[in-house]
């Protein structure tokens, strides 16, 4: 059977009704009028990336827990990431910084 992307009810879904309030309806109805999809299609594919990501689990990722702060900071150099020497260097400096001075 093909794929229908429009007109057609998928018949394997069961069917509840959700009580909204007319700020979130108006919402739900914009985004599915922009992107030319059903006011159920929104919901069941935000009801599954909320019930499914990995804070329902209680898990938190890296990106969760540091969120606001990524790119918070700012070294004034665009090539950190990419600069093998400076990467080198840095490595090479932190590597100095944990040894013990002997006496």
């Amino acid at each position: 059977m093909p794929n229908v992307t429009n007109g057609i009810t998928i018949v394997d879904m069961e069917l509840i009704s959700v009580k909204l309030p007319p700020a979130l309806r108006a919402k739900v109805a914009a985004e599915a009028r922009r992107r030319n999809v059903s006011q159920s299609t929104i919901v069941r594919e935000s009801l599954e990336r909320v019930l499914t990501g990995p804070t329902s689990r209680g898990e938190a990722s890296c990106v969760d827990l540091a969120g606001s702060l990524v790119g918070s900071l700012r070294s004034g150099r665009r090539d950190l990431s990419t600069n093998k020497k400076l990467l080198a260097d840095a490595m090479v400096s932190n590597a100095r910084r944990g040894r013990k001075r002997h006496r």
